[in-house]
């Protein structure tokens, strides 16, 4: 399959396709985005974000910003401000911010993938993208693989959702959670133009019922979006250990469809949710961002590599905030991502039951919807 650069969005990007789905992959920062589900039907699904200052040419400082778009890799996950042992490292890491180059493109039994490479400097080692794609299904299963590195990092997925015009519209679901918690620091420093609304450092057992700051609205819903204009807001929920994949879904409802994620939780034990609503008014984003990241991760928030291998009030839990690596050893991170369309009336998501190449997720107003994936490829990295 030949598969050459070409610009999309601003960024030389690589593009493939299955018939249910068109994948693109920025060159620089390896992002995803945009990706087209249902491609072969009347009514095409582009759930990610793209940011919308990508052709303004505005001098930004983060390397990060420039392509952000879609799902991206991040290792070290979060900020980084802090150097760790003489490393520091961008915001999310060299994996979203420097070149990847492609290795290989192609199709083979009916599954279709996308292999690309990145060698980083700041903490030696070899990262390996691979994005499939199974003829019949709207799914992409990632895969990272790891190798020669040493020593301990925060990483993680940084799928990233375009918000509808509409208010609470988008409904979130997660499996279940042993607890929730709000940014362990400001999300943003009103001083400099950035607005949140989430009280901090504050535990709470569901997302219905998040604190904020406000005295006289004590806690806010975190399940709708878009909400909560003017601000913007990082929280984290930790799933429950389970046999069973870990999930995150958001149905749109009035576009008809459900993205969703799966993870095996005890390698990505944290989902967190970054809330962006028009609450940042600096530059690039000048008061217009509105998306929303569903981030599994394993790092203690988006505070960078130094928080995440200090002990902290997580790992004092038993919840993992950074991976153990062996040069001897390659660690593969595998997750999945997909949509399906939703029927009208499906409302959100109460529950999701599988079987075996399968996933059925089910409705708080009952109604069922199947969804054929090979889930086994979150513990084997097989297709």
């Amino acid at each position: 399959m030949k598969c050459t650069l070409k610009t999309v969005a601003s960024q030389p990007s690589w593009v493939i396709r299955s018939k249910a789905v068109e994948l693109t992959v920025t060159q620089l920062g390896g992002h995803m985005a945009p990706v087209t589900f249902y491609r072969d039907s009347k009514k095409p699904v582009q759930p990610y974000y793209i940011n919308p200052w990508h052709s303004e040419g505005l001098k930004i400082d983060e390397p990060v910003i420039v392509p952000l778009r879609g799902d991206l890799f991040c290792m070290p996950f979060g900020a980084n401000v802090a150097p760790y042992r003489g490393e520091k490292h961008p915001v999310h890491g060299e994996t979203a911010c420097n070149k990847w180059r492609l290795v290989d493109a192609g199709k083979c039994g009916g599954i279709t993938t996308l292999t690309l490479s990145i060698k980083t400097k700041l903490r030696p080692g070899k990262a390996t993208k691979r994005l499939s794609m199974v003829d019949g299904q709207n799914v992409i299963y990632c895969q990272h693989v790891l190798e020669g590195f040493s020593g301990a990092m925060s990483l993680g997925h940084h799928p990233t959702l375009a918000m509808p015009a509409k208010l609470q519209t988008v409904r979130i679901v997660t499996s279940p959670i042993r607890y929730g918690m709000t940014n362990p620091a400001p999300s943003g420093d009103p001083a400099e133009g950035s607005y949140y609304s989430l009280a901090v450092n504050k535990r709470f057992r569901s997302l219905k019922r998040v604190p904020l700051i406000w005295q006289d609205q004590p806690v806010g819903d975190c399940t709708t979006f878009p909400t909560r204009v003017g601000y913007t807001d990082i929280l984290a929920v930790f799933n429950k250990p389970s046999r069973r994949p870990a999930w995150t879904t958001a149905a749109f409802e009035e576009q008809g469809y459900m993205w969703f994620s799966l993870k095996d939780a005890q390698v990505l034990p944290t989902t967190l949710l970054w809330i962006s609503n028009r609450g940042r008014h600096g530059l690039p984003w000048n008061g217009r961002n509105c998306c929303l990241g569903l981030e599994d991760i394993c790092g203690y928030f988006a505070e960078g590599i130094a928080p995440s291998l200090r002990e902290n009030c997580l790992t004092k839990d038993g919840i993992a905030t950074a991976i153990k690596f062996s040069p001897k050893k390659a660690t593969v991170i595998n997750h999945i991502q997909g949509v399906a369309k939703i029927p009208r009336g499906f409302g959100k998501v109460r529950t999701a039951k599988f079987a075996t190449g399968k996933v059925t997720f089910v409705s708080a107003t009952g109604k069922k919807m199947a969804v054929a994936l090979r889930h086994s490829f979150l513990q084997t990295g097989k297709l």
